[in-house]
């Protein structure tokens, strides 16, 4: 009798297996990629990674705002004037908080159309996002006022105090298109550090980035006066958020994938290397540096034993890829089953100074990036159609 049910339990193994490997009705998450691949993500081990918690999930104390006005609001940026915040979101306009109500300030796309008008859901801009282009990371010059964007699709931007139509500064480096350009900072001689986080995946596919750990991924430096692109560091999963040191001699950078910051120094005995300076708790996305020189690293979720199983047996993860479930939903598995944002203040060398949670999120789900400003985080989300702003004791 035992033998018989297993030799039945082996069967449908065995059938299933060949649905998935074939996929006949297409219903897998990678259907549409007949050559996906899947890498190896050498994630360090679970035990390496910071102890530090916040217990008392204090990111539930942050207050929602602009709710449902702001949809997809990936960066918060202020002008040298103190004026903003000013965000990208989802359809493609840079907008701009007067102090009553939001307004249109710039845009990166010179072919908007009704393609682009308002939607009810955030993914359904994603069809349409390399025509109505996709603003990540903004950055204001401090001393000209001009606004440095990082568009998804056309690359590194600028667009002047004034606002208006953004004029584009570079879309390759080294002769490669970037594809996927992600966060930037500027320093005070106008130069622009920058990544571009695949080369073969553009923004409206960031899940199969993800899941995929493919490591085509670029930094990048524009440098105003020769116009030139030069690739300072490549091979990397999905490089994300990038801001510069407080004295501008080095810059940090957050390695999605891994889930790491890396310090490149630009000045001194290590100018031109790089150097891993700490483990994430999650999976980053931007990171910025207040007025003491510290760090505040956006992470979108704790890491889980699923993830890091994943990480490190890729077939076992495009068996999983292959199974008839959404890339949404394998996208759900990757962050622990539901969206918790994570909001950590490093040093310069790495260390944890603080830590703030919403583990339920409950009242922030995601964040995308955090911005300090007179006593008060401001978070974005790619993924959430709100800011939300935390009081710093």
């Amino acid at each position: 009798m035992a033998t018989t049910v297993f030799s039945k339990l082996s069967k449908i193994f065995f059938l299933f297996a060949i649905y998935c490997a074939l996929d006949p009705f297409k219903h897998s998450s990678i259907s549409k990629y007949p050559v996906f691949q899947t890498y190896k993500i050498d994630m360090p081990p679970l035990s390496s990674l910071p102890k530090e918690r916040d217990h008392e999930n204090l990111l539930q104390n942050s207050e929602i705002k602009f709710l449902n006005e702001v949809q997809g609001p990936e960066s918060i940026a202020f002008d040298p004037l103190g004026r903003g915040p000013y965000t990208g979101v989802a359809d493609g306009r840079i907008l701009f908080w007067d102090g009553t109500r939001w307004t249109d300030f710039a845009y990166t796309s010179n072919n908007r159309s009704e393609l682009c008008d308002t939607k009810s859901s955030l993914l359904a801009y994603l069809k349409n996002e390399h025509i109505c282009g996709r603003p990540l990371g903004l950055r204001f010059h401090k001393r000209t006022g001009d606004l440095y964007v990082a568009d998804a699709y056309f690359g590194i931007m600028k667009v002047g105090p004034e606002g208006g139509l953004a004029t584009s500064l570079t879309t390759e480096g080294d002769g490669v298109p970037l594809r996927f350009t992600n966060d930037l900072d500027v320093d005070d001689e106008g130069n622009v550090y920058f990544t571009d986080s695949s080369s073969v995946f553009q923004r409206r596919n960031f899940m199969h980035l993800i899941v995929s750990g493919e490591d085509t991924g670029r930094v990048l430096k524009y440098n105003p006066e020769t116009k030139e692109t030069t690739t300072l560091l490549r091979n990397l999963q999905f490089p994300n958020g990038l801001s510069l040191g407080k004295d501008g001699s080095f810059f940090i950078f957050c390695e999605g994938s891994i889930g790491r910051l890396r310090k490149y120094w630009l000045k001194g005995e290590k100018a031109g290397t790089s150097e891993v300076v700490a483990l994430l708790h999650g999976f980053p996305d931007n990171i910025r540096t207040n007025k003491d020189g510290d760090f505040w690293v956006a992470v979108h979720c704790h890491r889980n034993i699923f993830t890091h199983v994943m990480a490190h047996h890729p077939n076992v993860r495009k068996f999983f890829l292959k199974l008839p479930i959404t890339v949404k939903f394998q996208y759900l598995l990757q962050v622990g089953g539901w969206p918790h944002a994570v909001a950590v203040k490093y040093s310069k060398d790495g260390k944890v100074l603080k830590v703030l949670e919403d583990k339920q999120g409950k009242v922030v789900k995601a964040v995308s990036e955090i911005e300090e400003k007179d006593g008060k985080l401001w978070m974005g989300s790619v993924l959430m159609s709100f800011i939300a702003v935390y009081d710093l004791p």
